[in-house]
């Protein structure tokens, strides 16, 4: 990976730093984020689609969760598993994610960067919501042997993550197309960071996955989200 892709992973991480107190504002479609009653209806609507998927798919044993963010996954999966291990390179984001689920002996965190990161013992989940397309391209590859390296021979994959869509982000963002692998976020204090954000359809990843020898089901909801299993083949 060259010069410029370091530089910009370095900035991708202090944007999530940053945006740390902004970020359930996303999720939760407030502020720049609010793109009318209809529009907020579907996009609640595909994250409960994604959550009945996620049931269905029932994270249970010890599991891990890379790039934790504030919580939100988070809660779900301690639902299910043994043990939670939510890692994330943000301090921030992890002291929202521990105010956010309160007491539970069955999450640990670690704050390191993914990117660097290697697993010290194996899990029987693997779990990362809106990561993946934060991975450049040419990490990808490097990127599902750390995934691989993480798992029990029995152990498989849920991942979620984003289409591309001009009212999944903020309101005047600029969104550099679906071919793009950086794009430019600006935050509530008009600080722009340059991070990366890979869009894939459930085809193409299917086939990068297969290309990997992994075995994965692919699918997607309507507008906003991307989401699947896999398991080494």
């Amino acid at each position: 990976m060259n010069a410029e892709y370091e530089v910009q992973l370095h900035e991708q991480i202090a944007y999530y730093r940053a945006r740390a107190t902004e970020y359930d504002e996303w999720f939760l479609r407030l502020g720049r984020y609010d793109h009318g009653e209809a529009l907020n209806r579907q996009w609640f609507g595909e994250v409960a689609d994604v959550q009945r998927a996620l049931d269905q798919f029932a994270p249970r044993g010890r599991v891990l969760e890379l790039a934790c963010g504030t919580g939100w996954w988070t809660e779900q999966l301690a639902r299910y598993a043994q043990e939670v291990t939510a890692v994330d390179a943000s301090p921030e984001v992890i002291a929202l994610n521990r105010e956010k689920l309160g007491a539970r002996d069955n999450v640990r965190y670690v704050e390191a960067d993914l990117f660097s990161w290697e697993p010290e013992e194996a899990y029987d989940v693997v779990f990362f919501s809106f990561w993946l397309s934060h991975v450049p391209p040419a990490r990808f590859d490097e990127f599902w042997g750390m995934v691989r390296r993480s798992l029990v021979p029995t152990g498989r994959v849920f991942f979620i993550d984003s289409l591309f869509s001009d009212t999944s982000s903020a309101q005047g963002h600029h969104r550099e197309g679906p071919a793009a692998v950086t794009t430019v976020r600006r935050l509530n204090d008009g600080r722009d960071y340059r991070i990366f954000k890979v869009f894939y359809s459930p085809r193409e990843l299917d086939q990068e996955l297969a290309r990997l020898a992994w075995r994965a089901e692919v699918d997607r909801t309507a507008e906003y989200f991307l989401y699947g299993s896999a398991h080494p083949a």
